[in-house]
């Protein structure tokens, strides 16, 4: 068998390491993981060269919703150590001003004290009606407390900064693999579609009965999707 990949895992924005926790049980026989923190910075720039500095040399990349965001600018800031990526449940535009404008009244919810009805408000966006219940409601919730509100403000300043990334994932030779839930209410099915068309060797793969979380909410579809990434040029 040959030597395990380095598998570098970022987490979304109201997310922790436990968001990746099935991946990492179900592929460690391919790959060595890791989940950088990314939680002390305020710019997606800074966010990217943290991941970087904690990397080793090369490595295959994996970045769920703001994570996506994350892996996008680690491929701009250092194309030749990524050598594969896959983007799950995210995109590669900036944000509209309806979205930008969701982030500033959340951010400025939180500085009032309300980051509990931030989250509470965004259950029924993230999770497919079929998930809004334990288990996956409480892996989510959990994850929520432990980052709290400062790390949560932090994270969406960075969303802000982020670029389009359009132009960069037209101009990438390595594999790249979009996941994402049939019923993302988050990132839009057309949002995956248009990364994998312009990626030249991008392919879409779309989970039925999935909401924005899939990772946690299908972690088998996953799992076997992302081995399928792994393995398969």
């Amino acid at each position: 068998m040959s030597a395990r990949q380095n598998l570098i895992l970022v987490p979304g924005l109201i997310c922790d390491a436990a968001v990746w926790q099935y991946q990492i049980a179900h592929l460690e026989d391919l790959v060595s993981a890791s989940v950088p923190p990314v939680d002390a910075q305020e710019t997606m720039a800074d966010m990217a060269r943290s991941v970087l500095a904690q990397a080793p040399e090369t490595f295959a990349l994996a970045g769920f919703s703001m994570g996506g965001y994350v892996a996008l600018e680690v491929l701009r800031q250092a194309p030749e150590r990524v050598t594969r990526l896959c983007l799950v449940d995210t995109s590669a535009r900036g944000d509209t001003p309806e979205k930008r404008a969701w982030r500033e009244n959340a951010i400025a919810m939180c500085q009032r004290g309300r980051y509990a009805d931030v989250i509470t408000g965004m259950f029924k966006i993230l999770l497919h009606p079929e998930h809004q219940r334990e288990p996956t409601l409480g892996l989510v919730r959990a994850m929520t407390e432990r980052i709290g509100s400062g790390v949560y403000e932090r994270r969406q300043h960075a969303q802000m900064t982020r670029s389009d990334s359009r132009e960069l994932l037209a101009g990438t030779s390595i594999n790249v693999r979009v996941i994402c839930g049939r019923q993302d209410a988050m990132s839009s099915l057309p949002e995956h579609a248009e990364i994998a068309q312009l990626a030249p060797r991008g392919r879409l793969s779309i989970i039925e009965e999935c909401g924005h979380m899939a990772p946690l909410e299908r972690p088998h579809a996953v799992s076997a999707l992302m081995r399928d990434w792994l393995v398969y040029d």
